[in-house]
């Protein structure tokens, strides 16, 4: 009984949803033909093209709320620091935020340069290419939002721009030097992210949770942790959020970003150093003093997201836009307020509606996450999005997100096999000993640091050598532990194969549904 009443609860509430999600959509579309097209002197096919249009662009805009802002707050999900309503209300506020005030008032229309506009004459012609790439990239984002897959949306639209454009002007449109970079940054991008989390992780642990006294190395270690996070944050934010506003030079951005961490490592060093010695001794104790961290970076994350990714789905409806008002076709389009605002509330809408799916995906679902690891992701996210910046480099932010949950994982999953190994040779060591004895020196041995253990693991091999265990047998034993720890699959196959599928298809299948559509539109406009 209590099934069919929570199947009965799931079905109205997805009712609701959709119902929510349309009627917002149609509140776009009226107040398009009530501003965007009013007192403009269209032609009557002009203005319906507008407002279906600005309809299409709210449907991308949600879907990106619903796919994207997962790598913001997934993480701090997670791990724990924020619940799923919190982090849906910080992150909508945020995205909707970052997206009005930081948008920018001019929106690069043709991402990437992937199609030359100008190979495209009629200003008709080019609305309708915009409109099909526009809504084939928020096609596949549902269907992979409905399919738990965090996939990027700026790779979605540009592959359905490189779509509608070789259907509307042939191959010899497409910059394909560029969509080689592309294709070359679905490796880059989360093998950049999954390092750089991985090693951020691995020194937290060699510096605090390896160490005896782990609340007196926290005390030490935790602020210039968060002082490296303010550098990266206020570095990141300068560039990718109030550079769309002001230009900053990438070398201001970095030594404001420096001194506004050294201000920070000084404030918080004496509150941070008293919390960590009233918290437990333990990895759950010194996880306590990451909480606030994450939870300011998910925000901050969302500000920036908002105010760069709102350009895939007012970008090209800002070409739809000057298209159809002024019959030209621009590269580059001055973007309304309404658009913005429209992008921005797209975005929210879309979080709030069915952005808990990805959140749980990627903060649960791949690998299980505490707040150092949450913290070892944000921190790679950042710091890779600012070098590859830097370095001409087509990475996308969601690839190296994801790269990131992945690297976390998978180091578990080493430190873990290794752990194991390092066992059966205390266990080998300890052969014939009664089973108390074994078990007190497997306590010692964990809560030792590394070079304690490393001198228990010599001093098991020696006793190993001396009651006559040799290589062979200590191999046969750490094969057998190896596959032991390795059976536990920390990072879990099935989502990683599934994300990894929808990163490689993504371009081609937005490509293909934007030229299916072109062509279903110009057979139906005749």
């Amino acid at each position: 009984m209590k099934k069919k009443s929570r199947t009965f609860l799931d079905r109205h509430f997805e009712a609701l949803q959709l119902a929510t999600a349309v009627a917002f959509l149609l509140l776009v579309g009226l107040y398009a033909s009530l501003t965007g097209a009013s007192g403009t002197g269209l032609g009557q096919g002009a203005v319906w093209l507008l407002i279906v249009a600005a309809a299409v662009g709210a449907y991308m805009a949600m879907n990106i709320g619903a796919n994207d802002v997962a790598n913001n707050m997934g993480p701090a999900v997670g791990s724990g620091a924020m619940t799923m309503g919190w982090a849906i209300v910080v992150a909508a506020v945020f995205e909707a935020l970052g997206a009005i005030v930081a948008g920018g008032d001019v929106v690069g229309t043709i991402k990437g340069g992937i199609i030359d506009p100008a190979d495209i004459a009629d200003p008709t012609l080019f609305a309708w290419v915009m409109f099909s790439a526009l809504l084939a990239g928020a096609l596949w984002l549902n269907l992979a939002t409905a399919l738990g897959a965090p996939v990027s949306t700026t790779h979605s639209i540009i592959g359905a721009v490189m779509g509608a454009g070789i259907a509307a002007g042939g191959w010899g449109l497409v910059n394909w030097s560029t969509i080689g970079a592309i294709v070359a940054s679905w490796v880059i991008s989360p093998l950049a992210g999954a390092l750089m989390a991985a090693a951020f992780l691995y020194v937290i642990k060699r510096s605090v949770t390896y160490r005896t006294e782990k609340t007196e190395a926290a005390a030490r270690v935790v602020p210039i942790l968060i002082a490296l996070m303010v550098w990266s944050y206020t570095t990141y934010m300068l560039l990718k959020g109030v550079n769309q506003v002001v230009k900053i030079d990438f070398v201001v951005a970095v030594i404001a970003g420096l001194l506004f961490s050294v201000l920070v490592w000084a404030l918080v060093r004496g509150p941070i150093a008293r919390a960590a010695l009233r918290q437990d001794n333990s990895k759950d104790g010194v996880n306590q003093l990451f909480m606030w961290p994450l939870v300011c970076s998910a925000a901050l994350l969302s500000f920036a997201h908002g105010a760069n990714d709102v350009a895939n789905a007012v970008g090209p409806l800002a070409a739809i836009y000057e298209a159809v008002k002024a019959g030209a076709i621009a590269t580059k389009a001055g973007t309304p307020m309404w658009i913005m605002v429209l992008g921005a509330l797209g975005l929210s809408v879309g979080l709030a509606l069915y952005g808990a799916k990805l959140i749980r995906t990627v903060g649960k679902e791949i690998t299980e996450l505490d707040q150092m690891r949450a913290y070892s992701i944000a921190m790679a996210a950042t710091v890779t999005v600012i070098v590859a910046s830097q370095l001409g480099m087509p990475v996308s932010t969601t690839h190296i997100s994801i790269g990131a949950v992945f690297g976390v994982g998978f180091l578990r999953e080493l430190l873990k096999v290794n752990y194991a190994k390092m066992e059966a040779t205390v266990r080998a060591g300890h052969q014939g000993a009664d089973r108390e004895e074994v078990e007190a020196y497997m306590q010692r041995f964990e809560a030792a640091e590394v070079q304690e253990k490393k001198r228990m693991l010599a001093e098991m091999k020696q006793r190993a050598k001396v009651r006559g265990l040799d290589g062979a047998v200590f191999a046969k034993d750490e094969r057998k532990a190896f596959k032991k720890a390795y059976k536990k699959e920390i990072v879990k196959r099935s989502v990683v194969m599934r994300i990894v599928a929808a990163w490689i298809v993504t371009v081609p299948a937005t490509a293909v549904l934007a030229a299916l559509l072109f062509h279903l539109v110009a057979a139906v406009l005749g």
